[in-house]
């Protein structure tokens, strides 16, 4: 399990350290900071993407490292904070950087990135750069506990002395070295980082508009982990159904939608979505379901995926639900909770409280204070290191 979550210098999150429990709510009203602590998240996994340009990619695509970085100044003072002065940069004293990191139960992973040196000649120079990324030990990433630590282009791995052995000198610095180290032999820990992470599952905004893909009749083939856009989940139904998950799927749609009954169509191999009603002489196919029904079905698939992964991040997934389909959505996210860590982002009331009631959700408020994203009722010395 992830049990430290570390954001410094990302939008609206200016130093933020966050205890993970197995089953997380972040919560908050519009503006609190969600949506950059979601953000921030799926940017750390990208450390270990394998294609996209990976995590500095995924910030040119954002805007680059200016337009993401922390917006206000590097120290807020008291007086800004009554409001007795205004709120105002000074002469910067650390260098530009974004940080992200997280703990685990085994390894913990740390990236530092920033603005290239001054005077680069390139047509990407305002590109980041990767300056720094360690692999480390236990809660917090102390010298004896870091076991890899990359600066600049280099890499070097502590032995069982405690002697640093050299592993590379050729990093670039628009690739982790999480997907640029592969020696199974003298680094396993980097590639237990990196399949751990690259396991991760985030599930935004499914498409359920007139021409979404999951409307739609696709090819199927066996897909025991629904895409994040949800076009293939006829496939990841009928898998569900093959895998010995028949009851549970069943169970999802009745308590959400008591006397009704899931059907796959498969023609020519091509699969489809229909929901069998009561007092319906057909069933209704996925062109003919509302919004909220359709997206109950993708995380229905979601789920209860037969391949659980390490962490799955849900971003607001009561979107287009109607409020009877809450409490059935929070059952699957408590029993998802048994096979796969959880972090669920909502502002919904009722989902908040449905997962509070099961008594295995942690819940994180998170509040704006001078424009810095804080968790509530979480003060300077009462968060984990």
């Amino acid at each position: 399990m992830i049990r430290t979550l570390a954001i410094s210098n990302y939008r609206s999150i200016r130093d933020l350290t966050m205890e993970l429990h197995g089953l997380d709510l972040v919560t908050g009203s519009n503006g609190s900071g969600k949506s950059s602590l979601y953000r921030a998240l799926r940017l750390l996994s990208e450390c270990a993407g394998s294609d996209s340009g990976g995590v500095v990619g995924s910030l040119a695509r954002d805007g680059g490292l200016n337009s993401t970085l922390w917006a206000g100044p590097e120290t807020i003072s008291e007086a800004m904070r009554r409001g007795e002065v205004p709120v105002q940069g000074t002469v910067r004293k650390e260098s530009v950087n974004l940080k992200l990191g997280f703990a685990g139960d085994d390894f913990g992973y740390l990236v530092d990135l920033g603005l290239p040196a001054p005077g680069a000649e390139s047509a990407f120079n305002l590109d980041p750069e990767i300056k720094r990324e360690q692999v480390f030990s236990g809660p917090v990433a102390r010298p004896g506990s870091v076991l890899v630590e990359r600066k600049g282009a280099i890499a070097r791995l502590r032995g069982a002395k405690g002697e640093w052995t050299e592993l590379s000198r050729r990093l670039h610095a628009y690739e982790s070295m999480l997907t640029e180290l592969s020696d199974q032999d003298r680094a396993p820990e980097v590639l237990r980082v990196r399949d751990m992470v690259r396991s991760w599952r985030f599930y935004d905004h499914f498409r359920t508009d007139h021409e979404a893909p999951a409307r739609q009749a696709q090819i199927g083939t066996r897909t025991p982990v629904l895409h994040h856009s949800g076009w293939d989940l006829a496939a990841a139904l009928q898998t569900l159904h093959e895998t010995g998950q028949s009851g549970l799927l069943e169970d999802a749609i009745c308590s959400a939608f008591p006397g009704s009954k899931l059907r796959i169509a498969v023609v020519e191999g091509r699969f489809s979505v229909e929901l069998q009603q009561p007092g319906m002489l057909r069933p209704m196919a996925a062109s003919e379901l509302s919004d909220g029904t359709l997206r109950y079905l993708m995380l229905v698939a979601a789920l209860l995926t037969p391949r659980p992964p390490e962490l799955m991040v849900l971003n607001e997934p009561e979107t287009s639900l109607h409020t009877e389909l809450i409490p059935a959505l929070a059952r699957l996210i408590v029993q998802a909770s048994e096979s796969s860590q959880m972090i669920v982002v909502s502002h919904s009331a009722s989902l908040i409280a449905a997962l509070r009631k099961s008594g295995r959700a942690h819940q994180h408020e998170l509040y704006k204070d001078v424009g810095e994203t804080k968790i509530k009722d979480l003060g300077a010395l009462e968060g984990p290191p």
